[in-house]
């Protein structure tokens, strides 16, 4: 099925031979005159560029966005660390995004360093991917039992050190959702699970494992993301002002990801 796109006036740039901008509002003629742009809408003319109100078309107040992408070295897949931009005002990240990633990222929080705002990459909340980095395996538990809130999990071997208090459990290979833990002791080896606790992403309750199951664990997305994986980076920016606003530059800190 054919996905119907919101109506957009299109203008066309002579020098990049291309369709560079978006204009929100929908004029019913339109004509360049003695070095302005007139409109016409719905009986009414209009002379644009002439008042104070920047993107207020037919007395309708718009935003102005922009959607870009970055793809340095495009066959090599990129971690990109940052988001930056210049300009004399504040904009905000709408979307952020990567072709491997698993959405968008939480980029809204710019901070200004040396006149250019500045943040750093991360994950948005409740964000649940297997195959990332912030997954982890345990192993077979032995022991099971417990009330639901405090559900006891021990294991016949070291858990390791990465496992920490507020990890996401998951048993078996169909990735059945457990619990968050409430506690651990890596000398025993043991954890409890309070499965009253709803999923990240279905907001259901969990289910207590068996003995014998496979235990895996999922970190915080948001404290353990270590930027945007993927070959590009595409980004949208919407600033909501009312005056004159100049954008110079976006840009990225890129690395090369290694598996």
């Amino acid at each position: 099925m054919a996905q119907q796109l919101d109506p957009k006036t299109l203008s066309y740039s002579k020098s990049s031979k291309g369709w560079p901008s978006f204009y929100s509002y929908l004029p019913d003629y339109m004509i360049g005159m003695n070095g302005y742009f007139y409109t016409w809408n719905k009986g009414n003319l209009y002379r644009h560029n002439t008042n104070e109100v920047r993107n207020n078309y037919y007395d309708v107040q718009y935003n102005s966005t922009l959607t870009g992408v970055l793809n340095i070295e495009p066959k090599t897949i990129k971690l990109f660390k940052t988001m930056s931009y210049e300009s004399d005002d504040m904009w905000e990240c709408t979307s952020l995004l990567t072709d491997l990633g698993a959405g968008s990222m939480l980029s809204t929080y710019f901070v200004q360093k040396e006149g250019e705002w500045f943040t750093f990459l991360r994950e948005v909340t409740g964000t649940k991917n297997f195959k990332s980095r912030s997954v982890n395996g345990i192993g077979s538990c032995s022991t099971v039992g417990g009330p639901a809130d405090a559900v006891l999990i021990i294991f016949p071997f070291s858990m390791g050190n990465i496992i920490s208090i507020g990890d996401y459990i998951y048993s078996t290979t169909a990735s059945v959702y457990t619990g968050q833990i409430t506690a651990i002791d890596k000398v025993n080896n043991w954890i409890t699970v309070n499965t009253l606790i709803p999923e990240i992403t279905t907001g259901v309750a969990g289910t207590p494992p068996a003995a014998g199951d496979y235990i895996f664990f999922l970190k915080n997305a948001v404290a353990e993301s270590h930027g945007a994986r993927g070959y590009f980076m595409e980004f949208t920016l919407k600033n909501e002002a009312t005056t004159a606003v100049e954008l110079f530059a976006v840009g990225s800190s890129v690395m090369k990801s290694y598996p």
